[in-house]
């Protein structure tokens, strides 16, 4: 069996909208990440904007990818 990867949760704020629902995230840390949509972001349309602040869950092989699992009001 394999095992599961660690999964890595931040906090960040969106700069830059990308196509087919990629945004540049800037985390708390200054380091800057490209993240997709979650897949219940997409399926409940809920719009990420420049701006927002957002929760991102990234895996530890590759800390330049991630995920935007919620949007912070």
């Amino acid at each position: 069996m394999t095992e599961k990867k660690e999964v890595i949760q931040k906090s960040g704020i969106v700069t830059e909208a990308l196509p087919n629902t990629h945004f540049r995230v800037t985390l708390d840390d200054g380091k800057e990440i490209i993240a997709h949509l979650a897949g219940k972001l997409r399926m409940y349309r809920i719009r990420t904007l420049p701006g927002d602040k957002v929760t991102v869950e990234m895996s530890s092989p590759d800390d330049t990818r991630g995920r935007i699992i919620y949007r912070k009001k």
